[in-house]
């Protein structure tokens, strides 16, 4: 059956890649198949790093970027300082990356039309036990309203780990340094205004805290893409949200391979279409 949907040629189908469930890599491919409607549009034209575990994610895995040598001709590639990154803008290449393990599909935060120009900012909010998500969820809460003010529309997903990402799409224009800094300041602003909240790298590892982390705002960095499965015991995803569902208290565990592999609502649908405009200085 899951032949009949692609020109890949799958091997070790069987093979378990989560031992805790027993999901299998049929199984994993399977969700990025019937997936890929949703996540194909935030992987288009983005130059993609790849984290591997042919041995499933009980075994140290491995990122990769440049394009592997026997990849198939019709793979799409972007070179770039002497790599050739794996383009995906069809189901067929997210189901080779799949078929090779990909579990974890990592993003620029830029496009190859102008690789050196951020099209999002990135807030990585990030608990330190014993602070938890239920703390996430409400320091994202302080960052929406705070973005609401400055009439910035943001869009959360879950990190598919402990914390949760805000997304804002971006005009063009805009440089990395000018991203970051934006970040970095708003940061601080919710760190002034909250007793919880982190914003300087230094104070991270702070017991109880909450991180408002602005460092992957650089060129060259990534941030995982929105349905990525993760390699996390439970097969978790990082699942784009509307900002109602984080009032019913959610847990990362509540976004999974089975509980996403039916979604057929993208949260995120209007995200790249709707450029925001940031104060710099």
């Amino acid at each position: 059956m899951v032949q009949q949907e692609t020109r890949v040629a799958f091997s070790n189908l069987d093979r378990i890649l989560y031992p805790g469930p027993g999901i299998s890599k049929k199984d994993v491919i399977e969700y990025y198949i019937r997936i890929a409607p949703l996540m194909i549009p935030h992987l288009r034209e983005r130059p993609l790093t790849i984290r591997r575990f042919p041995d499933g994610v009980g075994s140290e895995g491995f990122y990769q970027k440049d394009i592997p040598r026997n990849a198939p001709e019709w793979i799409r590639t972007y070179p770039r300082d002497g790599t050739r990154y794996i383009l995906c803008d069809d189901p067929d290449t997210l189901v080779w990356l799949a078929n090779l393990a990909a579990i974890e599909i990592h993003t620029p935060l830029s496009r190859v039309s102008s690789i050196d120009t951020p099209d999002v900012a990135y807030f990585d909010i990030d608990p330190e036990p014993p602070a938890t998500f239920r703390d996430a969820c409400r320091v994202a809460g302080l960052l929406k309203r705070l973005l609401d003010e400055l009439e910035i529309c943001s869009y959360p997903k879950t990190s598919g780990k402990k914390g949760l990402h805000v997304a804002v799409p971006l005009r063009e224009g805009y440089t990395f340094r000018e991203v970051r800094d934006f970040v970095h300041g708003v940061g601080r602003i919710m760190e002034d205004q909250d007793e919880q909240v982190r914003s300087e790298l230094s104070d991270s590892r702070e017991p109880a805290t909450v991180f408002i982390d602005y460092l992957q705002n650089s060129k060259g960095k990534t941030m995982v893409c929105p349905y990525s499965l993760r390699a996390e015991t439970m097969a978790t995803v990082s699942a784009p949200l509307e900002w109602g569902e984080m009032a019913g208290d959610p847990q990362p565990e509540d976004f999974n391979i089975s509980t996403l592999i039916s979604r057929k609502y993208d949260p995120w649908r209007e995200i790249w279409k709707n450029p925001q405009e940031i104060v710099v200085k």
